[in-house]
Formats: structure tokens, sequence, C-alpha cells
């Protein structure tokens, strides 16, 4: 079977570390490991004893305890720690679905989980969040792509690349529907903690229903992606098959890892980094609407309800991925294109970033906007 590589993560391997402005990471602004343990009271020194050993290759379980206690009535043993919210996502692709086997994916969404499961030879069937209605679900769509032989239903909550949360009747929508099928629901809630107009986290579907799978880490509500650490909350049925094959991936993550996730999901430090991350999405998006209104008529954005990212529509006779092109190579400039999530005349932009850096980014992006209103 011809393999086909993740696009969006492509973009990024490819180009991230080669612009002066970088606006296509998906989470905030990272922490550095000082103002980590500064918001714990840890001691520096204390990391030195850290034994450089594996850690429980399904997760250490002082660090599975916590991560239990975020989800209602969730137990250690219903909880796999994987590198990163990636890892977890690519083994439910290969434990669950097939070659043959239908699965149903939100759009606009991070498509990972539809890329490894079509690789796999799985049947993906679409359902769509409307732009026009502040990205709604639509729901016929929803029951459109979801038949009898539905084996998965995927969804990202709050969604990547929009912000759109899901609100309790699009949820419910979405249990009823897989519940009729009896297929299973993987919720990628990577954003939960990342909300920028509210301040009550974004309820997971983990607990509304016997086949609910819950994915999350540390990178984008946390600021701690270079940690590595995700997690996987689910049956434990389903944690003892994903586990099993995390052996032939990763064997575990790392010991510092497990450590300085655990001290990061402590409630005082977990606190902390959740009103960090808050105030660095609501004070970059508001710098970024301001940016983006200096040639009027060009850019409009759906606010985001969270998460670091703006799906921001453009007008101009030109693709996304061509427009990327030209940002990169002109401007030293580096965003997503809308071509990614298969929606064109649409970057995605983070903004969770310095105002300085971001102000000075985003004016490179306008200059380009003004050469192509030219003719340039």
């Amino acid at each position: 079977m011809e393999f086909a590589p993740f696009a969006l993560e492509q973009w990024l391997s490819d180009w991230e570390q080669t612009v002066d402005y970088n606006f296509s990471e998906s989470g905030v602004h990272p922490v550095v490991l000082r103002e980590l343990l500064e918001m714990a009271g840890e001691d520096p020194e204390k990391l030195l004893d850290t034994p450089l050993n594996y850690p429980e290759v399904n997760g250490n379980l002082e660090l599975r305890e916590r991560i239990a206690t975020l989800y209602k009535d969730a137990t250690p043993d219903q909880v796999l720690v994987t590198v990163g919210a990636s890892e977890a996502n690519y083994l439910l692709a290969n434990t669950l679905l097939g070659p043959g086997d239908e699965l149903a994916v939100m759009r606009p969404t991070y498509m990972q989980v539809e890329g490894a499961a079509r690789n796999r030879g799985a049947v993906i069937r679409e359902f769509t969040l409307d732009e026009a209605r502040g990205w709604a679900l639509d729901i016929d769509s929803l029951k459109a792509a979801v038949t009898p032989d539905t084996k998965v239903i995927a969804v990202v909550n709050p969604n990547n690349p929009s912000g759109k949360i899901l609100d309790e009747s699009e949820m419910d929508a979405i249990v009823t529907v897989a519940d009729q099928v009896g297929a299973w629901l993987i919720a990628d809630e990577v954003y939960a903690g990342a909300e920028r107009e509210r301040n009550d986290q974004t309820p997971s579907f983990q607990g509304r229903y016997d086949k609910v799978i819950a994915v999350n880490g540390m990178s984008k509500a946390y600021g701690l992606p270079g940690l590595r650490l995700g997690w996987v909350v689910a049956p434990e049925a389903v944690i003892q098959d994903l586990w099993r094959r995390h052996e032939f991936t990763t064997i575990s993550t790392t010991m510092l890892g497990n450590h300085l996730a655990e001290i990061a999901l402590r409630p005082d430090v977990r606190s902390q980094l959740i009103h960090r991350t808050r105030r660095l999405i609501r004070d970059g998006f508001s710098t970024l609407e301001e940016m983006l209104a200096v040639h009027p008529g060009v850019f409009s954005v759906v606010p985001p309800m969270a998460s670091a990212l703006s799906f921001v529509r453009y007008d101009l006779p030109i693709g996304s991925t061509e427009l990327v092109h030209r940002l990169r190579s002109e401007k030293s400039v580096f965003v997503i294109p809308g071509d990614c999530f298969g929606v064109d005349h649409h970057l995605r932009v983070s903004s969770a970033l310095p105002e300085d850096y971001l102000r000075a980014g985003l004016a490179r992006m306008n200059d380009l906007v003004g050469d192509i209103l030219a003719g340039r």
C-alpha cells in the first residue's frame, strides 16, 4: 500500500526552523524549565538526582493518578502515558482500524487520526463544521457520514484549526450518533484549558458514553511541548491493547518527562499554567485582530473560542500554498496553508506569542499583502 505522508507535519518539519518569524506552531509560547520549577516551589537541585532510567512503561503511577483525577470516575489503570498526544492518536488508529473499516472525521481538523487510518486502508467519511455559522457542527453532515459500518468517529474539541468549542447540544448529538451504531468515539482534547472566551474548562467527552476514548497532553494548554508527553484515557481493555502496541513503537516516555509532567499537573501548578496560557492566547488574539485590519477587506476570522490558533480567511488572487511559500521565501515568515486542512484561501496563524515578536512578523506579512495588492 502506498504511504501518504502527514502534510501538515511535513510542512513543519521542512520549514519551521528556517524563518525569522514562526507562526506555524499550534501551542502557546513555551514555558522554560526554571519557570515551571518556580511555579511549583521545587529546588532545581532535586532534578540532578533523577535516575535516567526507564519509567513504568505505561507511565509512572504517580503521574497516572494525577491524570485520572482530571476525568470523571477514571482510574490510573484507564490511563496510558504516551510520547505526546501524537503517539496516542497513532496507536489508536492502528489499534481500532484496519483495511476497509469506516472512520468518520470532522472537517476542518488536525488530520493525524485520518492520515494514519488512511495508511491502514480505512475508508474515510467526513462531517463538517460550518464557517458561516461560527464553525457550528453540521449535524446533517454528521448523520450522513456515520453509517451502520462506522467503527470510529474522531473529533478534536476544542478544534484545531478553528478554535471552535462544541456546545453541549453538539456533544450530545455526536454521542447519540456514535451510540446508535456502536462506534468508538476518539476525542482529541488537547486544547481543553486553552479557552479564550471563557474561564471554565471545556468539558471532556469522557464519561458520556461507554466507548469514549479521550486524548490529551502537555503541549497545548500547558505550554510544555518539549516534554513530548501525552495520554489516553479509555476502558481498561483498550488501554491494554494500546499498551502492547506502545511497546512496539516507543516502549516508554522519559523519566524526566514523567517527573516534570507530574509537577505540572499538581493542582496549584496546573492552575498557574492554565492562567499563563489563557493570558497569552487572549493578548495575542487582540494583537492579531489589530494587525489583520491593516489592509481592510483582505482578512476575516471567526474569533476562536479556544486554542492559540486562528483560521484566517483571506481575499487575494493566490492559493494558500503559494502564499505561504512567498511569505517564507520573501519575508521569512511561516504560517500553515489552509490546503493542509482541505480548505483553501485560509491560513492557520498562531498568535499566543510575545507581543513584539508577533507584531514584527505580522508587519512583514502585511508588507507582502501590499505587494500582492499592487500586482507584484
